[in-house]
C-alpha cells in the first residue's frame, strides 16, 4: 500500500547538525522467497527482478550509496547464487559489497545475527538495514540523525496509511519513542495510530549481537517487542513520502513504473525521466503507444499497434501487432500474441501467450507456458 504523501509529518525536532555523521554499514535482507510474486520468482529473487530497467535492489543499493553507506552486507538465501556474479564486489557502485548465506531460513532477525559478523562498526555506530521488498523515498540521512540524536538503541523508519487493518501498529509518544507493537487490528477499536512499520531500520550495532544465533527469529515478533519489553530505547521516525511494498505483480508492476514516471526517487534509473524508458537493443515500432511509466527490456519488440501502459516488458520479450498490455509485467523471452489484451497480468519468462488472448486482473501465466490461439477469453467473444 502506497502512503498518503499529503500525511507526511517531520520527526519533532531536526536532529542538529552534529548528528548527521551517516551510517557507513548496512546490511540488506534479500533472502526471501518472494512466493507472492510467483512467476516472476521461479528463476529470479525478488530483488534482481527489473524495475524501471535494473534490478530492484540496485536502486536500493544506489540510495544508499548516496546516503553515505560505504559497506554492505547482503543477507541471502533463495537463489543466492544469483547476487555476486551480477554485483561482484559492489566497486562499479561505489560500495564494499559481501555475502552471506543462509543454509536453513533465519527470519528477519536470525538473519541479521546471521551476518553481523562481517560488519566492522564499532559497538555505538549505527548499522542501516533494509528490506530487499521495499521502494521508498526514505530521508536515510534523517533516519540516522534521529537514530544518533536520540540515543535510541533502534530507530524504526514508520510509514502512514490509509488503512492500517492489513499492518501490524507502531504508536510512538509525543517525541517519537516507540511505546508498543500491536497485531493487525481485527476491529476498528483496535486501530489506535495509523503508523505502520516501513521496513528500515536503523540498529546500533551492539543490539545485532543481542539477537539469538542459529534459530529462526523474527525481527518483527521477536526482536523488537523484546528489546521494548527489556526497556530498551526504540525511536520511531514517521517519514510518509513514497512508500510501497513490491510484494504482489501488481505492487511490483506500479514501482517500476514510478520510478520511470520519476514518482519514486532513484539514482538508478538508466535513462530519462519520463513516460516510457526503453532500454538499448529494444525494437519499439513508430506507431506502437508506450506510456504510463512503461519500460521496455533490451532486445525486446513491440510491435506495430501495440499500447503499452504502466507495464515491463523485460528483456527478450516480444509483444505482437495490435495487442494492448496495462498495468502489466511480461517475462524475459516471453511472446504476447496479436490482438491478445493483458491488463493486471503476468506473463512469465519464456511463455508464449496466443494471439487473440484475454488475460485480467491479475491472471498469472506461468514460466515457459504455451497457450493457443484464443484460448482464454474474461469477456465475450466480439
Amino acid at each position: 500500500m502506497r502512503a498518503d504523501p499529503a500525511s507526511a509529518a517531520a520527526p519533532s525536532q531536526e536532529p542538529s547538525g552534529r548528528y548527521r555523521r551517516p551510517a557507513k554499514e548496512a546490511i540488506l535482507l534479500v533472502g526471501g522467497k518472494g512466493s507472492r510474486l510467483r512467476p516472476l520468482t521461479v528463476h529470479t529473487p525478488k530483488p534482481m527482478i527489473p524495475a524501471a530497467g535494473v534490478p530492484f535492489l540496485t536502486h536500493q543499493l544506489a540510495r544508499a550509496r548516496a546516503a553515505g553507506v560505504e559497506h554492505v552486507v547482503m543477507a541471502t538465501s533463495y537463489l543466492a547464487e544469483v547476487f555476486e556474479p551480477h554485483f561482484g564486489d559492489g566497486s562499479a557502485l561505489g560500495l564494499h559489497l559481501e555475502y552471506v548465506t543462509e543454509t536453513e531460513p533465519l527470519g528477519t532477525g536470525g538473519a541479521l545475527r546471521n551476518v553481523a559478523h562481517r560488519l566492522t562498526s564499532s559497538p555505538d555506530e549505527p548499522v542501516l538495514v533494509f528490506n530487499g521488498d521495499i521502494l521508498t523515498g526514505l530521508d536515510i540521512a534523517a533516519l540516522v540523525a534521529t537514530h544518533r540524536a536520540t540515543g535510541a538503541d533502534v530507530s524504526l523508519h514508520l510509514t502512514r496509511v490509509d488503512d492500517p487493518r492489513a499492518f501490524g501498529l507502531v504508536p510512538t509518544d509525543p517525541v517519537g519513542r516507540v511505546t508498543a507493537f500491536l497485531e493487525k487490528p481485527q476491529t476498528p477499536e483496535e486501530i489506535v495510530t495509523d503508523q505502520v512499520n516501513a521496513g528500515a531500520y536503523v540498529f546500533t550495532r551492539s543490539v545485532l549481537d543481542t539477537i539469538p544465533a542459529g534459530r529462526p527469529v523474527s525481527v518483527e515478533r521477536e526482536t523488537f517487542p523484546g528489546l521494548l519489553a527489556a526497556g530498551a530505547h526504540l525511536q520511531g521516525m514517521v517519514d510518509s513520502t513514497y512508500w510501497l511494498d513490491l510484494g504482489t505483480p501488481q505492487a511490483f508492476v506500479r514501482g517500476s513504473a514510478d520510478l520511470v514516471l520519476g514518482r519514486a526517487p532513484s539514482p538508478a534509473v538508466p535513462g530519462r525521466r519520463g513516460e516510457r524508458l526503453v532500454l538499448p537493443g529494444a525494437r519499439v515500432a513508430e506507431d506502437a503507444k508506450l506510456f504510463g511509466g512503461t519500460c521496455v527490456g533490451a532486445g525486446a519488440v513491440i510491435g506495430p499497434g501495440a499500447r503499452v501502459e504502466g507495464s515491463t516488458v523485460l528483456a527478450g520479450a516480444v509483444i505482437e501487432a495490435d495487442a494492448v498490455v496495462r498495468d502489466s509485467l511480461v517475462g524475459q523471452d516471453a511472446h504476447v500474441g496479436r490482438r491478445t489484451v493483458l491488463q493486471g497480468a503476468v506473463v512469465g519468462d519464456g511463455a508464449h501467450v496466443g494471439a487473440d488472448n484475454e488475460f485480467l486482473d491479475g491472471a498469472r501465466v506461468w514460466c515457459a507456458a504455451r497457450i493457443p490461439q484464443a484460448a482464454v477469453r474474461f469477456s465475450s467473444d466480439q
